[in-house]
């Protein structure tokens, strides 16, 4: 035993060297910097890629700055200048109740870019909680939590909104609640799989001898090394909550008149197509 004696201190010495670099970026961190390094890398190489982001950072500033870019109030009615087309004074013409159809559109911005993005924090945030307990603790809690997931995927997701509105009311409130409970499920699919294959790497073992707790390891060590598909992911969710919450509103579930929201104002054009094109077509392109 004396012998042996040696090799067990210099296994606890490597353990705890192991631990204290766990109160750091941890190894596994370094290969997701050098992931955020390849995806910038990628993103400059590919025009189309940039041509995208630069659209998306100009849709943000327009959002930020529409208080001051707008040049007139979204909600001031004005019947005389009712159905202009585009002029002077009306660069994208007017609605059917006179307001300017740029200053709508501006300022719809606001929640037609702000409202999806809590939608996909709100569904990414239950998808990691589920998918990191599940994926991390295994076992019964794997198993219940998956036959959740399971029974809630057996639902259409547009269907299930459209349910939970009904229940709840119209209304962009209702609306962005409906959709939030209904895409968390595919998130914590992937995020599973991928705390799977962080739980059986040495560094988390090592933890784990240590007694290192649960939470500590999910927050400190598997948590950080997910950020960058996680993402990655929610960005290219981003897109889908738009054109969802869009035809929400395009329906009359979503924001309500005389909110500035794109889908209400694409509900509003809808029967003016022929008579004045300008302010449909617009809206339509803004939101595509």
């Amino acid at each position: 035993m004396s012998g042996s004696d040696p090799d067990i201190k210099n296994v606890w010495q490597k353990l705890e060297h192991i631990l204290r670099r766990g109160r750091e970026p941890v190894p596994v961190m370094d290969e997701s910097a050098s992931l955020w390094r390849q995806y910038s890398h990628d993103l400059c190489k590919d025009p189309l890629a940039m041509v995208g982001l630069a659209i998306l950072v100009l849709l943000i500033s327009i959002a930020v700055l529409a208080p001051y870019i707008a040049p007139y109030d979204p909600d001031a009615i004005e019947i005389s200048r009712r159905l202009q087309w585009p002029n002077q004074d009306h660069l994208l013409g007017t609605d059917k109740f006179g307001r300017d159809v740029l200053s709508r559109i501006i300022f719809g911005a606001r929640l037609s870019l702000l409202m999806p993005a809590i939608i996909v924090v709100i569904s990414l945030s239950i998808g990691t909680t589920v998918g990191l307990l599940s994926g991390f603790k295994g076992g019964l809690v794997d198993s219940l939590l998956m036959r959740v997931v399971d029974i809630k995927s057996s639902f259409p997701g547009l269907l299930l909104t459209l349910a939970i509105i009904g229940m709840l009311g119209p209304g962009l409130f209702y609306a962005v609640i409906a959709m939030s409970i209904s895409g968390w499920t595919g998130y914590a699919r992937i995020i599973r799989g991928m705390t799977l294959s962080f739980r059986e790497m040495e560094f988390i073992e090592a933890a784990k001898c240590l007694g290192t707790s649960d939470r500590y390891i999910l927050i400190k060590h598997i948590l950080p090394n997910l950020l960058s598909p996680v993402v990655l992911l929610a960005t290219l969710n981003m897109a889908g909550a738009i054109l969802s919450l869009a035809g929400l509103g395009f329906l009359g579930l979503g924001a309500q008149p005389p909110t500035a929201e794109w889908g209400s104002m694409l509900s509003d054009s809808q029967g003016l197509i022929f008579s004045a094109p300008n302010g449909g077509l617009v809206k339509e392109m803004e939101v595509i």
